[in-house]
């Protein structure tokens, strides 16, 4: 999933009704999100720029963010889950597994 383009509410939202879907953590449930943390990518001047123009972006169109990992942390824990891993990929996109 993305979240970016939704606000901390509707995202905590979602995030519980994905947690009351999915088996537990020891059954192998996760929720899977491709998204930006800001925090966890490279801080070279060009994704600094690109990170910042999505963030614009979010909130001028849908009234949502680009997340630090301290965001991501909050909404998590917020939405129940016990644990959680992000791991960067595809530039400035990063892989964000939620556990119950």
């Amino acid at each position: 999933g993305i979240l970016h383009n939704w606000n901390d509410e509707e995202s905590v939202k979602l995030l519980k009704k994905c947690k009351e879907a999915i088996p537990s953590k020891d059954e192998g449930g996760k929720v899977i999100i491709i998204d930006m943390a800001i925090e966890n990518q490279s801080q070279d001047k060009e994704s600094m720029e690109t990170q910042l123009c999505f963030d614009i972006l979010m909130v001028s169109l849908f009234r949502g963010k680009e997340r630090s990992v301290d965001d991501w942390k909050k909404l998590f824990l917020a939405a129940g889950f016990s644990h959680y891993k992000i791991t960067p990929i595809l530039g400035v996109r990063s892989l964000i597994e939620a556990y119950p």
